[in-house]
């Protein structure tokens, strides 16, 4: 049942983004509010679940990259708002910021190596992102800076390939602090 409200809610996501974004003149802008806003009914929508440990935030940043990337709008540049605004919607609606943070962040993973496209790039932007939408809700950004770097490392190492390197790489020369907490994954 779980898994099948799941993918409800990606496809969901998928037609809700691209639906609400075609036609807006300021799509950069506009990511946050709407991933944000239909983060905030998507979890209200499926509440129990949140509870069961079930991560809501990451297949809200699937189906908005998904519906994103039907639109043909370049999905590297479109991360760090779609991660930010489903952050800042998962916190405010109670998911713990490291849960919220570390789901968002791989999905960004999977879902740029299923679309083909450079997961060093979406790694920089995820990680931007995530700790952008914990200042926004007044979270710790510190935390979230370790949990994002470490959840994007952990994503790379999962789907494989020779990206780990140039994902290091990106984030120690982009995310500030990424340089000392790599070194902390290396001990």
């Amino acid at each position: 049942m779980a898994f099948n409200l799941i993918s409800k809610l990606v496809n969901g996501i998928k037609g809700g983004i691209a639906g609400t974004l075609k036609g807006s003149a300021d799509i950069g802008s506009s990511i946050i509010k709407v991933i944000k806003d239909v983060t905030v009914s998507s979890v209200k929508g499926v509440g129990e679940l949140v509870s069961a440990g079930i991560n809501v935030p990451a297949s809200i940043v699937s189906g908005a990259i998904s519906g994103i990337a039907e639109l043909g709008i370049t999905v590297v540049q479109s991360v760090k708002g779609v991660v930010n605004g489903a952050i800042q919607g998962a916190v405010e609606s109670g998911i713990k910021q490291n849960e919220a943070v570390k789901g968002t962040v791989a999905q960004a993973i999977f879902s740029a190596k299923s679309l083909g496209l450079n997961i060093a790039d979406v790694a920089v932007e995820a990680v931007k992102g995530a700790v952008d939408g914990v200042k926004q809700v007044g979270g710790d950004t510190v935390s979230a800076t370790k949990d994002a770097v470490f959840a994007a490392m952990d994503a790379v190492k999962e789907v494989g390939g020779d990206g780990l390197s140039s994902v290091e790489s990106a984030l120690k020369n982009s995310v500030d602090g990424a340089k000392d907490i790599i070194s902390e994954i290396r001990k």
